[in-house]
């Protein structure tokens, strides 16, 4: 009885293994062939192209390959590079440190000499950390400073801008120049850069009521608009002037309309910094009578206080969730400073390149030119990134990277980040992390999935050449909500 039960057994194993392995490969080619259909019949990818890979997040073998091999632009897909290599190097405590520091005496609350603040890549720096730096030196007793406020941002070189930051970028929060100390305006880290709110006036025909933050004076606001009747048009522009930091406001607000807000880069945030730092200084009663400027800390500078940032890995939720460049090109330059000695996109590249080489990518099929993918000579083939997303699982800050990405339909902005609005879904919510990515004609997204059927896969895709990126996107959508189908 018990040899014809074990011969039954033998029977159905051979009957239901190869039939479950006919299912999966029959699985795979409908999936196959219907990612083929999408892009070939897809009017909005005619005449650009599509670089596409789908690898099992169990195994990492390429599923599904459509031009995996070419160089694309990546756009802000780039960032993942970013942020693996920067967890790698610097490791998921990293902080960075703002300093303060004097080459004077104190004499009865006096202090007789310069006070210098030295940068070295905070970019969450915030009016209330100036605030409380202040205050650490009221504490010690200081009442005045009798030299000058100096800021040191040497950790970095005097390089502001990447390789290939389009001009129109200049005035914007993520085209912000790039400085080893800088201030944010909120919590969302935009740092070298301001936030204008444009509220309307009390009465029609009244200028709107324009509110910086942070409160301050470093940048002047030139106010051409007026407040319209309630159905007339909202048309708000808010301009930097170049090489400047006089802000235009023109254009009209309805009298009873919600206000418009923009975020706008500041010109020099070194002095920037320097300014709120003074502002703060003269709120704790310590007054600074000589002048705001750059210069070098000496040698012999005694450290009176010292702030740290955040670690990296809670950077990495504002940086990764909101697709901040600015973050991007920092960690791109402390990345060169720490492991090179240099503070620059050269050796910043030189160290991201050898990193991710560690994990099967290969440098010389990519052209790297900054940390963000603003970028548009930046090239990576999608298979490219797909490898990466595979090969960091095993690092053991992959929990810290994998929490950084969007989550699909989340509408919490830090958790959904720029993904907060897109596959809502029931199948997709909440079940795909990615990174999204934009530039003009570019769009991206690269990420992990789990499908209806519990398989977990990794995707990349990475469109270029398109008439129109929000098309783009839904593009990518369909994509993602076709493989989560499967």
């Amino acid at each position: 009885m018990i040899k014809k039960v074990k011969f039954f057994v033998l029977i159905l194993l051979m009957v239901i293994i190869p039939c479950g392995q006919v299912t999966a490969k029959n699985d795979r080619e409908k999936m196959v062939q219907q990612l083929n259909q999408l892009i070939k019949n897809e009017p909005d990818l005619q005449g650009a192209i599509a670089g596409v890979s789908i690898r099992s997040d169990a195994s990492g073998e390429i599923i599904y390959d459509h031009q995996g091999d070419v160089r694309l632009r990546p756009a802000s897909n780039l960032k993942l590079l970013t942020a693996a290599a920067a967890l790698n190097i610097l490791g998921e405590d990293y902080s960075f440190p703002t300093e303060i520091l004097t080459d004077g005496t104190m004499k009865k609350k006096i202090l007789q000499g310069n006070l210098f603040i030295k940068g070295k890549g905070d970019p969450t720096l915030l009016k209330s950390d100036f605030d409380k730096m202040a205050a650490e030196l009221q504490e010690i007793g200081i009442k005045k400073i009798t030299g000058d406020l100096v800021g040191d941002d040497s950790w970095y070189d005097d390089v502001r801008y990447s390789f290939d930051l389009p001009w129109s970028d200049e005035t914007t929060h993520y085209g912000a120049q790039i400085s080893a100390l800088t201030a944010s305006p909120t919590t969302d880290y935009d740092a070298g850069s301001v936030m204008v709110m444009v509220k309307p006036g009390t009465k029609i025909g009244d200028k709107p009521v324009v509110e910086i933050t942070p409160k301050t004076n470093y940048v002047k606001i030139v106010n051409h608009a007026a407040t319209v009747p309630d159905d007339g048009k909202k048309e708000i522009n808010i301009v930097r002037i170049h090489a400047t930091n006089t802000i235009t406001i023109e254009g009209t607000i309805p009298h009873k309309s919600m206000g418009e807000k923009d975020w706008i880069s500041v010109w020099d945030p070194t002095r920037y910094a320097l300014t709120l730092m003074k502002q703060s200084l003269s709120e704790q009663g310590i007054t600074v009578t000589g002048k705001i400027k750059s210069g070098l800390v000496p040698d012999s500078a005694k450290i009176l206080a010292t702030h740290r940032s955040m670690p990296l890995s809670e950077l990495l939720v504002p940086f990764m969730k909101l697709s901040n460049n600015g973050h991007a090109e920092m960690l791109m330059k402390e990345m060169g400073k720490v492991v090179k000695g240099e503070g620059s996109w050269e050796k910043g590249i030189e160290v991201l390149e050898t990193e991710i080489a560690k994990w099967g990518l290969n440098p010389k099929t990519m052209v790297i030119r900054d940390g963000s993918g603003v970028s548009h000579v930046d090239l990576i083939p999608a298979n490219q990134v797909s490898q990466l997303l595979f090969a960091v699982k095993k690092e053991k800050w992959f929990s810290s990277f994998i929490y950084s990405l969007p989550v699909a339909g989340a509408r919490e902005k830090m958790v959904g980040g720029t993904l907060r609005n897109r596959l809502k879904d029931p199948e997709v919510q909440g079940k795909v992390q990615a990174k999204t990515g934009t530039i003009s004609t570019v769009s991206s997204l690269s990420g992990y999935l789990e499908t209806k059927s519990g398989q977990k896969l990794i995707f990349s895709i990475l469109l270029n050449n398109l008439m129109d990126d929000e098309k783009g996107k839904k593009i990518e959508d369909r994509i993602v909500q076709l493989l989560a189908n499967s």
